[in-house]
């Protein structure tokens, strides 16, 4: 007799557990979009600071997903997989996250539903080891008792929430009443997104999560397809998390000079000009023209205010290097033109130097012809290009 009473229980407790079917911990590899850029340049600003996962594991979960190729397993494992893809994708943005599950028997501690983990600062890390805990499913689909038990847990999130159900939606009894309610406690605070995660032969399934994201208002019903890609899942968690943001106004750079030269930062081509330097139209601290005679590299009177500029702004900036450019026009050879630019950029700094400037401070380098900034069809592009650089080092 005794043994006939244990026998009858174990099938008893079978019948309620629904056969636990154990699940895989192991995820397909994902690589997310990246948000952060997004977020970081205001183009998406935060919405949502806190969300609770609702999944379902109860029986109907064990049995093998088939509406999709890309996923092997059962219905349980496709959540997982979602959920970690989910993870993945959350920009860097400070939240609160929670998981809890629903269905019956050992893997839910022998409750209709189970906190898997309670609200608290979300980490990738830490969501990411909640999910190794849905370790089965087993028993019916008790939805309404969890959307009722999670009353409470979203009473400790801060801002607005967001309640994310997964489930094949096989209900035992609706769960949309108990998604209004949730709503009517919570108000404009709360969104509800649900994820159909179903075969064919779950059909009448999706309509009922359906019905419990038009309960929350501001949330809406998606399936495992639709957000198993990269891109779908980007834009999953950019409607749970995100909105468009405003980016910053970009300064106007023809109003601005931030060296302070005079020129403009849209045509200054050298936007670090030290303090006190004599730029040209570019806003280069250069001196352009026949600065030398022909084959010469003796530097004409006429130039030597530009050559006390330099001291001066030397003595201005004493952390400041240069090194002195010597360039010349396309008459010439290539090798004839590089010396002769080598030689007008060593006189230079030797001025500079016999001027009291420590030459410790100045290299000089020849370029020739190989950098015009101008035509060498003219004269007056020609002219232009003869020119000496001063080009700061220390930064």
């Amino acid at each position: 007799m005794k043994k006939t009473l244990l026998v009858t229980a174990g099938l008893a407790g079978a019948i309620l557990s629904g056969c636990a079917t154990q699940s895989s911990n192991t995820f397909q590899a994902f690589q997310p979009e990246d948000l952060n850029a997004l977020v970081k340049s205001g183009k998406l600003v935060q919405k949502t600071n806190s969300f609770l996962v609702v999944n379902d594991s109860s029986s109907s979960m064990s049995r093998t997903f088939v509406n999709s190729a890309e996923y092997s397993g059962t219905k349980l494992d496709v959540e997982k997989n979602l959920l970690n893809k989910f993870n993945k994708s959350i920009p860097s943005i400070p939240l609160t996250s929670g998981l809890r599950s629903f269905g019956f028997g050992p893997c839910l501690d022998w409750s209709a539903t189970k906190l898997n983990q309670p609200l608290q600062s979300y980490t990738q890390a830490g969501f990411e080891s909640s999910l190794s805990s849905l370790t089965c499913s087993s028993g019916g689909t008790p939805l309404a008792t969890a959307l009722e038990a999670t009353n409470q847990d979203l009473a400790g999130g801060t801002g607005n929430l967001a309640l994310i159900v997964l489930s094949d939606g096989i209900e035992e009894s609706s769960p949309a009443p108990a998604a209004a309610a949730l709503k009517a406690q919570y108000g404009d605070r709360l969104c509800i997104y649900t994820v159909w995660v179903g075969n064919d032969e779950d059909a009448a399934g999706q309509a009922e999560l359906q019905q419990i994201a038009d309960a929350g208002g501001c949330g809406f019903s998606t399936t495992a397809d639709a957000i198993s890609s990269p891109k779908g899942m980007s834009d999953f968690v950019k409607n749970v998390f995100l909105k468009a943001g405003t980016p910053p106004a970009v300064a106007d750079c023809s109003k601005q000079d931030d060296d302070k030269d005079g020129v403009n930062n849209c045509a200054d081509k050298c936007p670090d000009t030290p303090k006190g330097a004599i730029v040209d139209k570019d806003g280069c601290w250069a001196f352009r023209g026949v600065l030398f005679d022909f084959d010469k590299s003796d530097i004409k009177s006429k130039y030597h205010p530009l050559i006390q500029n330099a001291v001066e702004v030397m003595k201005l900036n004493p952390g400041l290097t240069v090194e002195i450019q010597g360039h010349t026009d396309s008459y010439g050879s290539d090798a004839y033109n590089e010396k002769l630019s080598q030689r007008r950029a060593n006189a230079v700094r030797n001025e500079l130097i016999k001027q009291g400037v420590d030459g410790k401070r100045l290299t000089a380098e020849g370029f020739g012809e190989s950098q015009p900034v101008d035509t060498n069809e003219t004269d007056e592009g020609r002219a232009y290009n003869r020119r000496v650089v001063y080009k700061r080092t220390d930064r």
